[in-house]
């Protein structure tokens, strides 16, 4: 088992930055990825920003050019730098470890308990 610990949520107005950290129980490298994801009542969580294990980044649309992921591996840490925030931002952020199996339905997803991000204008 994986335990995901986030941290670095809080109530910041907006165009303001936060960092946000989750740090896995074990060593990243085991991950074909890790991510941030964030779920809105009544939405579909969804992808914010992801790592893979070469190093390539994915990123929603809506954030592109203000967050950024990055990794450290000697601290099993994957960060989320979010810059110029919106109102729109706000919402609870996950964060993700992914391990991809031989086909799709051995794929492994683990997940942390979320950290509550509020902008307010």
């Amino acid at each position: 088992q994986v335990q995901l610990v986030e941290s670095g949520g809080g109530l910041v107005q907006a165009v303001a930055s936060l960092r946000l950290s989750c740090v896995a129980s074990r060593s990243i490298n085991n991950f074909n990825s890790m991510g941030w994801y964030r779920q809105t009542p009544g939405s579909q969580r969804e992808l914010v920003a992801r790592i893979t294990s070469g190093g390539s980044t994915d990123y929603a649309d809506s954030v592109k050019g203000r967050f950024t992921i990055s990794r450290d591996r000697a601290t099993n840490t994957v960060s989320l730098e979010m810059n110029s925030l919106k109102p729109e931002d706000t919402t609870i952020y996950y964060c993700n470890a992914h391990i991809s199996g031989l086909s799709s339905q051995y794929d492994r997803d683990y997940w942390g308990l979320g950290t509550q991000v509020t902008v307010s204008s």
